[in-house]
Formats: C-alpha cells, sequence, structure tokens
C-alpha cells in the first residue's frame, strides 16, 4: 500500500506539473500573440500618425498653418465675427510683361522664391498670408487672434519685406535675371473674419470695405512711385520711431472722399 500511494502521489505530480506545463505555455503563447497584435496595432498607429503629419504639410501649403493647426487640435472651425484688421496687400509691378521674356519654369521658381521670402517677413511679425493672387498677396494681422499692436506689426513686416526684397534682388541680379519691384499698401478697420466657400472650396478671410481701402491704396504706389504706402488710420496707431511722409491726399474707387496716406 505505501508504493501504491506513492505512486499515486508520484502520478498525481505529474499530472499536476503537466498540466502547469501546458497552462504556462498557454499563457505564453498569449502573452506573445499580445505582444504581436500590441506591436502591430502601434506600427499601424504610427502609420495613421506619419500619414496625418504628412497630409497636414501638405494642408499648410494652401492654408496658413496656423489655421490648420487649430482646426486639427481643437475642432474651432472660425466662427464668423466682426473685429479689427490690418490688411497689407503687397503685388509686384511690371510681373507680368516680364513673364513673356522668361523661361514658364524660370518665372516660376523666381515667384516661389519671391513669396518664401516675403511670407517669412509676414509671420516674423504675427501675420498670416491667407492668399496669393496672381503676383499678388494678401496677409492679415490681428484676424485670427486679437493683437493691440497688428498696425505696428504690419509696418514692420512691410519694412522686412523690402529689406527681403534688396536681398533677393541681389541673388536674382548674379544670375543674369531682371530685378523685382514691389507695391505695399496697408490699411485696418473692422472686418468680417471667418471661413468663406463652399464645401469643396474654402478658405479664411475677411470681408468689409476696409479690405477695398487697403487694395486701392496698393494702388496709389504706382501713382506716387513709391514702394510703401500706409493709410492715416494705421498712422495713428504707430509711434515715432517711424520716419513718415505725408502724400497728397486721393480719391479711390468706392470713396466718396480723398485718402491720406504716407510713404
Amino acid at each position: 500500500r505505501p508504493a501504491c500511494h506513492a505512486a499515486r502521489v508520484t502520478a498525481l505530480a505529474w499530472a499536476v506539473a503537466a498540466l502547469g506545463a501546458i497552462a504556462l505555455s498557454g499563457l505564453a503563447a498569449l502573452v506573445l500573440r499580445g505582444r504581436r497584435h500590441s506591436a502591430q496595432l502601434e506600427k499601424l498607429l504610427q502609420a495613421a500618425d506619419d500619414n496625418l503629419e504628412q497630409l497636414q504639410r501638405q494642408f499648410e501649403r494652401f492654408v496658413p498653418a496656423d489655421v490648420v493647426e487649430r482646426l486639427t487640435h481643437t475642432g474651432d472651425a472660425f466662427a464668423p465675427e466682426r473685429r479689427r484688421v490690418t490688411m497689407l496687400f503687397a503685388d509686384l509691378r511690371g510681373f507680368t510683361a516680364l513673364c513673356d521674356r522668361l523661361d514658364p519654369a524660370v518665372t516660376v521658381s523666381v515667384l516661389n522664391d519671391y513669396f518664401g521670402h516675403m511670407t517669412r517677413a509676414i509671420t516674423h511679425h504675427h501675420g498670416h498670408v491667407t492668399e496669393f493672387v496672381g503676383d499678388g498677396l494678401l496677409a492679415l494681422f490681428g484676424a485670427m487672434e486679437p493683437n493691440p499692436w497688428q498696425a505696428r506689426d504690419a509696418v514692420l513686416a512691410a519694412l522686412e519685406m523690402r529689406a527681403e526684397l534688396a536681398r533677393y534682388n541681389a541673388g536674382l541680379r548674379e544670375k543674369g535675371l531682371p530685378e523685382l519691384r514691389l507695391g505695399i499698401g496697408i490699411h485696418g478697420g473692422e472686418v468680417v473674419a471667418g471661413v468663406i466657400g463652399t464645401a469643396g472650396l474654402s478658405k479664411f478671410s475677411v470681408i468689409g470695405d476696409s479690405v477695398n481701402v487697403a487694395s486701392r491704396v496698393e494702388g496709389l504706389t504706382r501713382n506716387y512711385e513709391v514702394d510703401l504706402l500706409i493709410t492715416e488710420d494705421i498712422r495713428r496707431m504707430l509711434d515715432d520711431r517711424f520716419r513718415l511722409r505725408p502724400m497728397a491726399p486721393a480719391m479711390v474707387k468706392g470713396k466718396d472722399e480723398p485718402i491720406q496716406t504716407y510713404h
């Protein structure tokens, strides 16, 4: 009997050990499977994150980066509202005629590089380029967030644009390419700001009489043969660090009274 009892105990021990081994093996398989699944899930999440980042970078080519950041992270759709905004219009002089003389690839390259220099100057002073129209651009200051220094920022951006263009023209001369001439008009006022367009095509922009005035002021730079004009509205918001030269009051389309500008 002792021998039989010992055999039974031994057999039971082997059975328990066998069951334990099976259980451990199953658990190990589950852990391994879980790790593989986790690794696969991590790869999928990383791929999705990379795709989203790439999509955001591509989107930023067509929409200001701050708009993309705000939409993708907060879901804020920029509810339309009235706010004080400073508008900067910039346009190249004689670039259309220049296009007829240059190879199309060279024309696009020169224009894209020019826009790159101008955009950096604008964003350096808290502005946002909202659109390119031909060889012109529109930049907004104070449109996406309140900015009590928006007029000063816009003028500082314009002065930096002037300096950037001088450096860019030096490089064009070295390549045997014609230099570019720039005209900038700055005006501020109350506008309606928001996302404008259709479900298929929309943009963040501003609407109002002040926008039209800013565009007209940029056009006056041709009449006065200067590169930068601001309105009385902007002048009142600047300090004594800026040297201003008053120009003769001029009539512009859409206004009953002449407007005062300063170079």
